[in-house]
């Protein structure tokens, strides 16, 4: 058990990190944060005990805290833990049962408020249908309000579970710990049935706070596109008709209270509003086309709006560029086969292409310069290809009108929708992407110079130009991309059609949460998968130069199309092993995303090893994952060890990825994740031996599969040299920080991977 200290704000833990401690609060106060909600836990309260593998909360020290951390990742964990030290099995009782009891009062307030929301919401804009009739004025358009439904809850709570906990955390506590208590059997059980159920009800409270947070403008917003303006708009419209405004200014006073019940509005945007409606002057308005124009961004009515106008207005195109830019989308949208190869066709989409990547640009640049003027068609042109109604249909087009409004579920701090991408180079905090030739953009630079292509000054005044920077990951990554996310090379074209649009807008769309799901359900399994090796020294305290294992989680970058296909595009961000691979996945799509980021975790673990081992990336004499799969596929037919119809299967695979050994490896890399690692087995026994030393399963995997003697010899091996290079660390360490080093996360972390 070790004492941790932390000081006020600083993060214990974040959502998505692995959980390896349990954490025991001995002093000071924690904000457990699940998304906008937030539990306050004290003294005994321990984090990490609803979570299982992942961290799913934010764990933020809420003043001075010290904390108690020890290893506990399963059952068998904790009851050697409450066995050495049965003073806290009471304490792990008590409060596994209070901090469920804590969390389904937040789960029951979360669900009232939900329920509440929808149905006012609801008998709300039924209100001002009624009064726009009754008053004689047309309604404004609110599209959104057609896509806004009640909410299905994926993890939810019954009432008896509510009710059960309430009792025993409110009246018989006392009794249901004597009881629980006596066997040791009993109390771990209960614990664990208490964590598994905190964990449903965590995600349960997630989806409600999600959908809260979606909706909550359509109630009142910064950006007046809600049901508060409707009413503000009606209520001047209707005075100007010397009309009685008094049952519209009822329900505009009923919005706010509502809205400050609820507690999910910044405060300062609800007092901004409210009193904007207050202190309003009707008494100037003179007519009824005196409205709040000025002061509220209005919706547009997506389905009378002429979108491709819109957006090719933006962009700056001349009179003469428009109508040739249109004529040319048109001729598009009336073939008959949009996917047909003929060479007219080809030559058409190629064309449009070249002019969808063009005033994609155009539109970036004035768009990322003047975030503000970009309205709800733009954004959907810039992340999702829309450009027009007429392409995806008046359905899709009012989903994806209502998804431009809440961009941030396809964002996270590692995942990007393509425009929040260019926008990180732009701004300098990410660099280019590489090109077909394997060089980012100040490689290409200094090739032009090289080759006399561009003068020193001109040199010296594109590297800092971020606009060329975006020009070339547009032209470059962004454009290459597009067709291999899509999937069908030969019949791409970027402009998001109804055709590809094969399921609803909402479950096609490839959001950060379902994204972060399926790669911690690989990390699970495949636990090094993104750790590196990178250098720890300190001379004066005896360290040299150490390597020490490093996790470097990729970037996920979200293509504005409806694909069938990922791509690792990049296994490092950078020369140096430690900076961030580059992932790209459909924004859109029909395909498992699951089966999506297999494909590239394959692809990714190949490909990082080629570029750590540098030229010896399949030279036998240096051994590494590249090094013995391509052996053992070279020579299979010689191979003593693998039958006949093993040397079939792999005749056949090698057939069917047409002699690509690195796809070859992806697909045993996928049984090895999906069927190897639950006691399937799909692999024979070199490519098994190589994939237990190279691509090792957690160690709760590995126990459970090394009993079998398939598997016995090649994890024995692994685990007795892990073991052995664990032994060296600690050792190193232990003398490090005896000589006054200081044993930092860094070190720590290193440690618990050796233990993983």
């Amino acid at each position: 058990m070790e004492i941790m200290k932390f000081k006020p704000d600083e993060v214990i833990a974040e959502k998505n990190d692995k959980v390896v401690y349990w954490y025991l609060i001995q002093e000071g106060t924690v904000i457990q944060k699940l998304g906008s909600s937030s539990i306050k836990l004290e003294k005994n309260a321990i984090i990490g005990i609803l979570e299982k593998d992942m961290f799913l909360c934010d764990y933020i020290a809420g003043e001075d805290t010290v904390l108690a951390a020890f290893v506990c990742r399963n059952d068998t964990d904790l009851k050697n833990l409450l066995t050495r030290q049965e003073k806290i099995r009471n304490v792990f009782l008590r409060t596994a049962i209070w901090q469920r009891h804590q969390m389904l009062k937040l789960y029951s307030d979360l669900d009232n408020k939900t329920r509440q929301f929808h149905m006012f919401v609801e008998s709300l804009y039924n209100d001002y249908k009624t009064l726009c009739a009754k008053f004689k004025i047309e309604m404004n358009p609110f599209p959104r309000i057609t896509l806004f439904n009640s909410l299905e809850m994926r993890h939810k709570a019954e009432v008896w579970e509510i009710n059960n906990s309430t009792s025993i955390a409110t009246k018989y506590m006392q009794d249901y710990l004597q009881l629980m208590g006596k066997d040791d059997s009993m109390t771990v059980g209960v614990i664990m049935e208490t964590a598994a159920q905190m964990r449903r009800f965590a995600l349960g409270i997630g989806e409600m706070d999600t959908y809260l947070s979606y909706n909550k403008d359509i109630l009142i917003s910064d950006t007046r596109n809600d049901l508060f303006a409707l009413f503000f708009d009606l209520s001047i419209k209707t005075h100007a008709k010397k009309y009685d405004i008094e049952p519209i200014t009822k329900d505009l006073d009923l919005i706010a209270n509502v809205a400050v019940k609820l507690g999910i509005y910044n405060n300062n945007i609800l007092t901004r509003r409210i009193n904007e409606a207050k202190n309003y002057n009707y008494a100037a308005t003179q007519s009824d086309s005196e409205a709040i124009s000025d002061n509220t961004r209005k919706e547009i009515d997506i389905m009378t709006e002429d979108c491709l106008a819109h957006i090719l207005s933006y962009a700056g195109l001349n009179d003469v560029d428009m109508d040739k830019t249109i004529e040319l989308i048109e001729s598009y949208l009336k073939l008959p086969d949009k996917y047909s190869t003929d060479k007219e066709v080809h030559a058409l989409r190629r064309n449009l292409t070249t002019t969808f990547y063009d005033i994609y640009h155009k539109v970036f640049m004035r768009g990322v310069k003047d975030e503000a003027s970009l309205t709800p068609v733009l954004q959907m042109f810039l992340n999702f290809g829309f450009m027009d109604v007429a392409f995806v249909g008046e359905e899709n087009a009012l989903k994806l009108y209502e998804l431009s409004a809440h961009l941030d579920i396809c964002h996270s701090t590692h995942i990007y929708t393509i425009y929040e991408w260019l926008k990180c180079i732009y701004k300098g905090e990410k660099n280019t992407s590489k090109n077909e030739f394997d060089m980012d953009y100040i490689s290409d630079i200094t090739e032009m110079l090289k080759r006399h292509k561009i003068t020193k000054e001109e040199f010296e005044e594109y590297k800092d130009d971020r606009e060329r920077m975006v020009d070339f990951e547009i032209k470059n990554m962004f454009s290459s991309v597009g067709k291999q996310t899509y999937g069908r090379v030969t019949t791409f074209c970027p402009i998001l059609c109804e055709n590809d649009l094969m399921n609803a807008v909402d479950k096609m769309l490839v959001t950060a949460d379902k994204l972060e799901e399926s790669l911690n359900a690989i990390r699970k399994v495949d636990y090094s998968v993104f750790y590196r090796e990178v250098m720890f020294s300190d001379p004066d305290k005896g360290i040299q130069c150490e390597k020490i294992m490093k996790e470097v989680l990729p970037d996920i970058i979200l293509m504005p199309n409806t694909g069938i296909r990922s791509t690792m595009w990049q296994e490092t961000s950078g020369i140096k092993s430690d900076t961030p691979g580059r992932f790209m996945f459909p924004i859109f799509t029909m395909a498992d995303v699951n089966d999506l980021m297999l494909q590239v975790m394959g692809a990714f673990r190949w490909e990082m090893c080629r570029k750590l081992q540098g030229v010896h990336w399949n030279d036998i004499r240096d051994k590494s994952l590249t090094a013995e799969y391509c052996s053992y596929i070279q020579f299979y037919r010689k191979n003593n060890e693998l039958s006949s119809d093993a040397k079939e299967k792999i005749k056949s695979a090698l057939a069917k990825a047409k002699n690509n050994y690195k796809e070859v490896f992806i697909g045993d890399y996928i049984n090895w994740i999906n069927y190897e690692s639950k006691g399937s087995f799909r692999l024979n026994k070199i490519s098994r031996d190589i994939l237990v030393r190279y691509c090792p399963f957690e160690k709760a995997v590995r126990n459970e599969l090394k009993e079998n003697p398939i598997y016995q010899a090649s994890i024995s091996k692994f685990e007795i040299q892990t073991a052995k290079t664990l032994r060296r660390y600690q050792a190193v360490y232990d003398k490090y920080v005896k000589a006054g080093g200081e044993s930092t996360q860094d070190l720590k972390d290193n440690i618990l991977f050796y233990q993983m």
